[in-house]
């Protein structure tokens, strides 16, 4: 009997959180803010994956603490709603290999 119960919950629950699992979540896009909005979300959150256009994103971080070793930060200026070259924060580049990059 506790084997039935047990199989009939997880059926019961495998459609309620089939559909949560397969959602892709939606990251802010830096299109859509304005240059102080993008900046200060960088900021806020020390890194963070924005969005940059249709189909592309880039890693962006408040500082070189949050690069991995061997990178280094960059600068990185983005089209925002208001200025079509903000600068929103850095991202992390190789510092032994400038052909080398993580966009």
């Amino acid at each position: 009997m506790r084997v039935r119960l047990t199989h009939l919950a997880l059926t019961l629950a495998c459609p309620l959180v089939a559909p949560v699992s397969a959602q892709a979540q939606a990251r802010p896009a830096t299109p859509a803010m304005t240059c102080a909005e993008a900046a200060d979300l960088v900021t806020r959150a020390g890194a963070i994956v924005l969005d940059t256009g249709p189909g592309t994103y880039s890693r962006f971080v408040r500082d070189g603490g949050f690069c991995p070793l061997p990178e280094a930060p960059k600068p990185s200026f983005e089209v925002t709603r208001d200025n079509p070259k903000c600068f929103v924060g850095y991202i992390c580049k190789d510092k032994f290999n400038e052909g080398s990059s993580r966009d």
